[in-house]
């Protein structure tokens, strides 16, 4: 429901009744990924898609139908039809389950707090039962970043769990499905939580003030990604030759990568090709529990890179973190082109992907998110 809060926020502001559809459930080569939703007002408006166009009228329908009639939350799936063509479906091939629910602003203040946290760039999740005992489902829960978390699950579920594990997903900027019940002790039934999160936006940090630099941050930028540029040589770092970086700094790279804050969504991209400042930096940032750390330079730079790199301690494994020479294969030239190969590659890397051609390929064309790992310990 996040990727359209502003209109949302504007609803419920107004104590305008809506009916939300989310995708709950995706399974195969489907557009879009769960928690991405559509809500229609009681005039009929409409905002957001649940599939990119395949089945939005027939969602629609369901929509008004259930702001018309009231009720419990319902369900619809969607899948491709080969009987009939013509047949409500996703030309895509995949399936997905949408669930659709009235909500009433008036008795959600805490959805206001959270599409406010949204809009206002603040890490926040909401908690959202999607499936459980009927009486439960469609109950949300708003878990800031911070601070206590509000709203209600419904009487005696396991409120301690779902707010660990939504500040979990939130550090690592997941929106994911997660099971909690089944335990006597706290929350006796089962129920399927989907956790809408909106993080922080993950950092992009480009080391080396060059033409490639300029060409990346802007990449980096139109993906969403809080850009820094950090180069020790205050000529070239400047507002003039960086428009579209967040930030501009002028330090010693490893200084700088061992004073700033990264994580797991954290991309390292080292431009320089000068020993001198990747050698510091890249022992630094392959000790780092980064997402990506590439770097830039010929076949011989590479090598002689990775010589020095053993020389200053860094092991093997941590040297296979190392993507050098940065980049998927394009056959780029011009620094644009070359953005594009090194956005290409965090993009894989972040998903797993081959980074070959979907016509050379098999299978769904959209992947399935990967399995999480435990994110915490169940709460005694």
């Amino acid at each position: 429901m996040l990727n359209i809060a502003d209109t949302l926020h504007r609803w419920c502001r107004e104590v305008r009744p809506f009916a939300l559809a989310t995708v709950v459930h995706v399974s195969g080569s489907a557009p879009l990924p769960v928690g991405t939703a559509l809500a229609v007002d009681t005039d009929g408006t409409a905002v957001g898609s649940i599939s990119g166009g395949c089945v939005e009228a027939a969602v629609y329908e369901l929509c008004r139908h259930v702001l018309a009639h009231g009720g419990p939350p319902a369900r619809a799936g969607f899948g491709y039809s080969d009987d009939d063509a013509f047949a409500v479906g996703l030309t895509c091939g995949g399936e997905i389950e949408v669930l659709v629910q009235c909500v009433e602003p008036a008795a959600e203040p805490h959805l206001v707090a959270a599409l406010e946290a949204v809009l206002a760039g603040r890490p926040t999740a909401v908690a959202h039962i999607v499936d459980g005992p009927d009486e439960l489902v469609g109950h949300t829960l708003h878990v800031p970043g911070e601070g206590p978390h509000d709203g209600t699950l419904g009487s005696g579920s396991d409120y301690r769990q779902v707010v660990a594990q939504s500040r979990a997903l939130l550090r690592v900027g997941r929106t994911a499905r997660i099971e909690v019940g089944g335990d006597t002790a706290t929350c006796p039934r089962n129920l399927t939580v989907l956790v809408h999160t909106h993080a922080s936006r993950p950092r992009m940090l480009i080391f080396g003030a060059v033409d490639f630099a300029a060409a990346l941050s802007q990449a980096g930028r139109f993906l969403g990604y809080r850009v820094t540029v950090c180069d020790a040589r205050p000529v070239f770092t400047t507002r003039a030759r960086f428009p579209y970086a967040d930030e501009i700094v002028t330090d010693w790279p490893h200084r700088y990568l061992a004073a700033t804050e990264t994580d797991a969504r954290t991309a390292v991209c080292v431009l320089t090709h000068d020993a001198k400042f990747d050698i510091p930096l890249l022992r630094l940032a392959l000790t780092l529990p980064v997402g990506y750390v590439g770097a830039m330079g010929s076949r011989r730079t590479h090598e002689h890179r990775i010589d020095l790199l053993r020389e200053a301690g860094i092991s093997q494994d941590q040297l296979a973190r190392l993507r050098s020479p940065i980049g998927l294969d394009l056959g780029a030239r011009t620094p644009e082109e070359t953005a594009i190969s090194i956005t290409a590659e965090i993009i894989a890397h972040a998903n797993r992907g081959t980074g070959l051609p979907l016509s050379h390929g098999t299978g769904p064309i959209h992947r399935p998110a990967q399995p999480l790992p435990d994110l915490v310990a169940p709460t005694p």
